[in-house]
């Protein structure tokens, strides 16, 4: 889902340069999607600070967000042919490169933060060296979009209010798109940058999005309601190319993976306080959160498990799915 929102992030054109630039220094160009002031920005503007200290300049990063470098499938397109060397990605993003990674932000999959947490704890570093075969360097731990809920003007309260909703889809989001085919939700495929102005002019009345995401990108000021059940959970992570991470000494890899690890956990305790935040400012806002009925629950838990098994072979592995349902009932 929205990544997807992705989807975490830094600020537009942002760079950290040493005044004496070392004659090997390496400039990573990184996009995403995010804000310049939102939540996941400032967690990596004050990583991208950190390497930079700790490589003594010979590694700064060069942040493009707002989506200026344009949605994450023009991005990924960007990152193969050599005009960028890294991204902030949510996992539809991240899928464009590796689809199994999508196992792990399956609709109503998690009941909780804590299962994510060690379900993508067992299961990160097989992600990473499927991402290392295609010619990136997937970041350790990954990023946190937060629970993912779904924001109307028309309030859910039966199964059958779905099916009057223009709702907005991600292009590239095929589990969405097949959810929504599920639930009979009529969805319109529109890249991210489109999301806004198709809610002005009404060629959509919802959307989806992880509270966060949906301040940030100021969505919550078209919508009156959100339902309270959350659909999925939203994640995402960073990404460079081999190319670019090579140029690199193993000595600063070894000190910029060390960051990027405890940038991780920063941007998970951040992201989910935020959230929480970013859900009341909504409410306080006018938005009206409506409980979700029993039977909405149950049609999108059914419609749930049926996309599960739909998502093998297509989207990854059985192998991936088994073992996903395996940890989650590990964890409970």
């Amino acid at each position: 889902m929205f990544k997807p929102m992705s989807l975490s992030l830094a600020a537009l054109g942002l760079v950290w340069s040493a005044s004496a630039t070392p004659a090997n220094a390496e400039e990573l160009r990184v996009a995403t999607l995010a804000p310049d002031d939102s939540a996941w920005m400032k967690v990596l503007s004050r990583g991208a600070a950190e390497i930079k200290k700790a490589t003594e300049g010979r590694v700064t990063i060069k942040y493009y967000a707002n989506g200026v470098q344009g949605d994450e499938k023009d991005v990924v397109r960007k990152l193969g042919l050599g005009q960028l060397d890294g991204a902030a990605l949510t996992s539809v993003g991240l899928s464009l490169v590796d689809k199994s990674v999508r196992v792990l932000e399956l609709p109503r999959l998690f009941k909780s933060e804590k299962e994510l947490d060690y379900v993508r704890g067992k299961m990160w570093r097989r992600f990473q060296r499927r991402f290392e075969k295609k010619g990136y360097m997937l970041a350790p731990g990954g990023g946190d979009v937060g629970w993912i809920y779904l924001y109307t003007n028309i309030p859910i309260k039966g199964v059958g209010d779905l099916k009057k909703v223009k709702m907005w889809r991600w292009t590239e989001d095929g589990i969405v798109k097949r959810m929504f085919a599920k639930l009979g939700i009529n969805g319109v495929p529109l890249g991210v940058p489109q999301v806004m102005p198709a809610l002005n002019t009404g060629r959509i009345n919802g959307t989806y999005a992880s509270p966060v995401a949906a301040v940030a990108l100021q969505w919550y000021t078209k919508v009156k309601y959100a339902t309270s059940l959350p659909m999925s959970y939203g994640i995402g992570g960073s990404i460079l190319t081999k190319k670019a991470w090579d140029k690199i000494s193993a000595d600063d890899q070894k000190k910029i993976t060390k960051i990027m690890k405890v940038q991780s956990r920063k941007l998970r305790r951040v992201v989910r306080k935020e959230n929480g935040r970013a859900l009341r400012a909504m409410s306080r806002a006018g938005v009206k959160i409506i409980d979700t009925p029993p039977a909405v629950v149950k049609a999108v838990d059914d419609a749930a498990k049926q996309i599960w098994t739909a998502g093998v072979g297509s989207f990854y592995p059985k192998g991936d799915l088994d073992k996903v349902l395996k940890h989650v009932a590990e964890k409970r």
